[in-house]
């Protein structure tokens, strides 16, 4: 399924009336089961007033990287920097959290929320350089359609 394909089904679950959380799941799971090369899709948010991110509805492994500090690897730098960052090859990142073994290339895409940073989407992929300014454009999308129901 192409992206053009995927922004409606998107745009469905989160104009459900259901918890939030529950509709960022379903929206963690369309990707990661029509996107191929989206292995592990999650969502991290801003942690109250912490200097932290938290992991607040994702698909794929379970993770042991529920909190993420600001500034430590690629989702803490982009807490920070308030830019989008593609990894084609996470072991050239020097300051890359390794979630698995499996995983070759990281997407994290900040969301904003009246200009501010509240959180991001984050995509593990285990092929090698597989994202594109498509990729890039679509997950600006998502977020975008995250922040009017947050």
């Amino acid at each position: 399924m192409n992206f053009k394909e995927l922004k409606p089904r998107v745009e469905n679950i989160l104009g459900e009336d259901t918890a939030v959380e529950d509709r960022l799941t379903r929206v963690c799971e369309l990707l990661k089961e029509h996107v191929s090369y989206y292995d592990w899709v999650g969502f991290y948010f801003k942690n109250g007033n912490r200097e932290e991110l938290k992991l607040k509805a994702f698909a794929g492994e379970p993770t042991d990287h529920t909190i993420i500090p600001f500034g430590k690897g690629i989702c803490g730098q982009v807490a920070v920097s308030n830019e989008n960052f593609v990894v084609p090859d996470v072991k050239a990142q020097n300051n890359y959290i390794a979630c698995s073994i499996y995983v070759k290339a990281e997407i994290v895409i900040p969301l904003f929320v009246n200009g501010e940073n509240i959180g991001q989407i984050d995509i593990d992929s285990h092929t090698p350089d597989p994202f594109t300014e498509e990729d890039e454009k679509f997950l600006e999308f998502v977020n975008a359609r995250v922040a009017e129901i947050l």
